[in-house]
Parts: structure tokens; C-alpha cells; sequence
């Protein structure tokens, strides 16, 4: 197998609660800021557990007449109800949601993706019109 590409499962968010799900504006206005709001389990929750949760979520930008993709953010979610007195009974849980402000100059695709720490790579996409 080559490449991280066969790794990453996607199914409508509708129905499936590990999906990065992207809301933005479908157009933009060439270099003026707009922003990107990625969540996982819109429409049917993620746990959020010590023993079940999201790692993180990623997000990239692929213009369409670029070869190369860009990496927007990158948001680790550090707290999943960990704490001495055992798992779930801390005093802090981190969402799973992420809001970037950004801009880009030509029309292109935003990638949206997620690590479950138990079903593995996630992976959604969205296109993007530019003015």
C-alpha cells in the first residue's frame, strides 16, 4: 500500500459521528478573511471519554491549479475527562470543534480531518468558489 489515502474512511456526516464536518461560506472574496468552522458528530454526538475521543482534527487547503495542498490548522484536543481520581472524573473535557479565520486567492477545496483514538483516520471535503 502506498500512501495514507486507503487509511481514511468518509461517510455522510448525517450518519456517521466521526466525520469532520467543514461549514464555511460555499464563495469568498479573494484575500479577505472568512472562516472555517470544522466539527465532529454534527447530526449524532462523538463520545468524548478518556477511553474514546478525538485526537485532533487537521485542516488544508488544495487550490485548484496547485499541486500541493496547504495545511491550515492543526488542533490536538488535550482533555478527555483524565485526572488522578480516575478516567472521566476530571474537571475538564475539550470539544471536538475548530474556527479558523483565513484567506486564500483562488478557488480550490478544503480537507477536513479527524483521529478517532479507537476507529481511526477521518476524512471530509469541501469546495470553495473565489471572487
Amino acid at each position: 500500500m502506498n500512501g495514507l489515502g486507503p487509511l481514511f474512511q468518509f461517510e455522510d456526516w448525517k450518519k456517521e459521528k466521526h466525520v469532520p464536518v467543514i461549514e464555511c461560506s460555499d464563495k469568498v472574496v479573494a484575500g479577505k478573511p472568512f472562516v472555517i468552522n470544522v466539527t465532529v458528530g454534527k447530526e449524532i454526538p462523538h463520545p468524548n471519554t478518556t477511553d474514546h475521543h478525538i485526537k485532533w482534527v487537521q485542516i488544508f487547503y488544495k487550490p485548484t491549479n496547485d499541486k500541493f495542498s496547504y495545511q491550515v490548522a492543526h488542533c490536538d484536543f488535550a482533555a478527555h475527562g483524565e485526572s488522578a481520581a480516575g478516567p472521566d472524573k476530571g474537571p475538564v473535557v475539550t470539544d471536538h470543534t475548530v474556527s479558523v479565520s483565513v484567506s486564500v486567492k483562488e478557488g480550490g477545496r478544503i480537507y477536513a480531518l479527524s483521529l478517532c483514538n479507537i476507529h481511526g483516520l477521518w476524512e471530509s471535503g469541501k469546495d470553495l468558489e473565489v471572487t
